[in-house]
C-alpha cells in the first residue's frame, strides 16, 4: 500500500488538531473530548477536517500520545546528553522529566486521560523500552564504578514510577514546588546508587526513632532493675 504524502500545510493542520484535543482533554476530560469540542477549541471549521486527517478518535489519541511522549523524550533526551558521567545523566533525566511535567501540564493531563480511559494500547514490552535507558545509563555507572551494585531493572523502575506518579500528585496539589520535588528525588537515588561509603548502620533503638539518650538511660535504667532483682531474690 502506497503510503500517502503529508503536505507542510497538512503537518500544520494535524498539529493544531493535537493541540485542540489536548486542549479538550485537560480543560474538560477525556470522556467530553467530541470532535465537535476539538473542532472548536482547534478552531477549524468543521469535524470533517479531523476525519480527514485521522481515520477516527483511537487514531487521533494515539496521535495525541505519540506527540506528547516524543516531546518528552526530546527535552529529556538533550538534557542527558549533554552530561557526561552516569551521575550527571541520572540527575539530568529526573530534573529535566519533572521540569518537563511541571512546564506542560495540559499535555500531561491529555497523556494520563488517553492512558486511564484504555485508549492507547501500552503493553509491558512498551514499559520495558520506555524504561531501557534510564536502566541503561544504570548498567553504565556501575561499570564505570560511579554507582554501587544494585539490579539496575528494579531502580530504573523506582525512579520512572517516582517521576510518572507526579501527574497525579499535581492534580492534587497543583501549587506543589516541582523543583523541590525533584531536588529531593536527585537526592534520595544519588543516595541510593553512590559507590561511596553509606551512612553509618543503626542499631534497631536509631531504626525505631528512639534519641540516643534515652536508649542510653533505658539501658542504664535495665541495668539497676536488674542489679535489684538480683538483690531481692
Amino acid at each position: 500500500m502506497q503510503v500517502k504524502p503529508v503536505s507542510v500545510t497538512g503537518t500544520a493542520r494535524r498539529l493544531q488538531i493535537i493541540a485542540g484535543t489536548v486542549a479538550v482533554i485537560a480543560e474538560q476530560g477525556y470522556d467530553r473530548a467530541s470532535f465537535a469540542r476539538i473542532a472548536e477549541r482547534a478552531g477549524i471549521s468543521s469535524t470533517r477536517l479531523i476525519s480527514y486527517h485521522f481515520a477516527g478518535k483511537s487514531e487521533l489519541m494515539a496521535a495525541v500520545a505519540a506527540e506528547v511522549i516524543t516531546s518528552i523524550g526530546v527535552w529529556t533526551g538533550r538534557r542527558v546528553a549533554a552530561e557526561e558521567s552516569a551521575a550527571g545523566q541520572l540527575r539530568a533525566y529526573i530534573e529535566a522529566t519533572v521540569a518537563f511535567i511541571d512546564q506542560h501540564r495540559d499535555q500531561m493531563a491529555a497523556l494520563t486521560g488517553i492512558l486511564l480511559a484504555g485508549a492507547l494500547e501500552y503493553s509491558a514490552d512498551d514499559d520495558g523500552a520506555a524504561g531501557a535507558p534510564l536502566e541503561d545509563i544504570l548498567r553504565r555507572g556501575q561499570a564505570a564504578g560511579e554507582f554501587r551494585p544494585f539490579d539496575p531493572l528494579v531502580m530504573s523502575a523506582a525512579v520512572q514510577r517516582c517521576v510518572d506518579g507526579l501527574p497525579f500528585l499535581l492534580q492534587r496539589e497543583p501549587e506543589l514546588d516541582c523543583r523541590r520535588y525533584a531536588a529531593e528525588l536527585v537526592t534520595l537515588f544519588e543516595l541510593g546508587t553512590s559507590a561511596g561509603p553509606g551512612p553509618p548502620r543503626c542499631s534497631a533503638g536509631e531504626q525505631a526513632g528512639e534519641p540516643a539518650a534515652d536508649r542510653a538511660s533505658g539501658s542504664s535504667a535495665g541495668r539497676e532493675t536488674g542489679a535489684a532483682v538480683d538483690g531481692a531474690r
